[in-house]
């Protein structure tokens, strides 16, 4: 049987018929995605298949070079400066070895649907594989414009910080027509809430610098932020993000926020546990009641460990892959407890939750049941399978749990995460799954073999519902 064939992950007729007649030919709204405005302006061509897959310094996947650590390849050949195709032989022995991972089966789909190439990525296919690719890779073709406008992709949403300038999307913005899609911010406020790390008196006059605003209190603070979002949506920005590695709900006096910005601005090694989580609590609301008086989305991406080893940290920094699932039991009870609140309020805005804990999951979609609202279709959704979730399994898993406890026709559907731009495959990947998990309904005579209704369905999570909820 040929790899990754036209039927792999469809086990079913109704499956089949549902991705290839439905789900295949839609678009994509990637609303969540770790691309660069700048490289998407600059359409510059990728020397070769490392440096568009791999690693270009320290930017790259690594998903995939977690892998390679736990093949034993040395760190110069993933993160450091080693020859650029023993690099790409190390990733191609590692991944003979990843039967069973979503990795062996994108990277495959990769070099099948981007650059025309059956081979299995192999030590043994390794030097024709790379040849050839780094031929396409040269071409018009393969330049980043292309590469998006190629994979059918209307929208893409890149994160941001609230100081950024947005100087690409704005000149990308010019060229919408003739690109044919949209690149659009996404707000990423991360920095402003992570207030117990060393460097938030140095942010903090960041955002002043750049607004005009003197910060001295929570007033200040949020007048600088509530001009950021006048900014962004100025530049076509839609949704927040927020990355909530732990979460707990604490109510503070104003004046006691007040006292813990001025604190937090000389030395963060002071605050207490009390403080981090007041302060986070009130500067959470106050987004909330921003990204719901603009219409945007806000995105909750909870429950990660970060940064677990010391040394690497040290020496790569960041994002780098020595991150690993949250075990923080409460968080979906805590992040309840701040929609309640928000909810005597009136400040609840669209809301996407996700975790990487599954453990979550049930508690926060059957949570957001509670703040649904007549008139708004969907308002508060559970998030697709994320990162190390973003599996056959955990895409069915999370699939079913939207489809028990609310409303799966309405679901927004996938999202890349990723920093690749060949990366749009995990799109097809999902909608397979997605069309699978129905067929399995249309055998088992829980749903009509009617593909007219369904297919619709398929189309509008694949889609549709993306682009109507975000409002694109």
């Amino acid at each position: 049987m040929t790899l990754l064939n036209d039927y792999f992950i469809l086990t079913n007729e109704p499956a089949k018929k549902l991705y290839h007649d439905y789900a295949a030919k839609m678009p994509i709204a990637d609303y969540h995605c770790h691309l660069e405005a700048q490289d998407i302006y600059e359409n510059k061509n990728y020397a070769n298949l490392t440096r568009i897959w791999l690693n270009d310094g320290l930017y790259g996947d690594h998903y995939k070079w977690r892998l390679e650590r736990a093949n034993g390849v040395a760190e110069e050949l993933i993160t450091g400066d080693g020859d650029e195709y023993e690099k790409f032989l190390a990733y191609a022995k590692t991944m003979e070895k990843a039967i069973g991972s979503p990795l062996f089966e994108w990277s495959n789909l990769e070099l099948k649907r981007y650059f025309g190439i059956d081979k299995m990525l192999s030590v043994k296919n390794a030097p024709e594989i790379w040849q050839m690719a780094n031929e396409k890779l040269q071409t018009e073709a393969f330049r980043p414009r292309n590469l998006i406008k190629d994979s059918n992709v209307k929208v893409v949403v890149t994160t941001d910080d609230p100081v950024s300038d947005l100087k690409w999307h704005k000149l990308l913005r010019e060229e919408e027509v003739t690109n044919g899609f949209q690149v659009l911010p996404g707000m990423r406020p991360d920095d402003l809430l992570r207030i117990n790390q060393g460097n938030y008196g140095e942010y903090v006059d960041k955002l002043s610098q750049v607004t005009g605003i003197e910060i001295t209190d929570f007033d200040s603070l949020m007048e600088a932020v509530a001009q950021r979002f006048e900014y962004f949506t100025s530049v076509g920005c839609k949704n927040s993000d927020h990355g909530l590695n732990t979460f707990t709900f604490k109510k503070l006096s104003h004046s006691e926020i007040d006292a813990i910005i001025q604190k937090a601005k000389i030395s963060v090694r002071d605050l207490t546990v009390d403080e981090v989580n007041g302060y986070q609590t009130a500067v959470i609301e106050a987004l909330m009641k921003l990204n719901q008086q603009y219409n945007w989305v806000m995105q909750f991406h909870v429950n990660v460990i970060r940064d677990v080893n010391g040394p690497m940290f040290k020496k790569l920094g960041a994002n780098t892959g020595f991150d690993s699932m949250g075990t923080q039991a409460n968080i979906a009870g805590e992040m309840m407890k701040l929609y309640s609140d928000a909810a005597d309020q009136g400040i609840i805005p669209k809301t996407i939750f996700y975790s990487t804990n599954p453990n979550d999951w049930m508690q926060l979609a059957t949570g957001m049941q509670n703040f649904q609202e007549a008139g708004v279709t969907q308002k508060l959704q559970l998030g697709c399978a994320w990162w190390f979730n973003d599996t056959k399994k955990g895409m069915e898993d999370q699939l079913n749990i939207m489809a028990q406890q609310s409303l799966l026709a309405n679901f927004v559907g996938m999202l890349t995460d990723s920093r690749s731009f060949l990366s749009y495959t995990r799109h097809e990947y999902f909608r397979r799954v997605l069309c699978n998990v129905i067929g399995e309904w249309v055998v088992n005579g829980q749903l009509p073999e009617d593909y007219e209704y369904l297919g619709k369905i398929v189309e509008d999570i694949s889609y549709n519902n993306a682009i109507k909820y975000f409002g694109f």
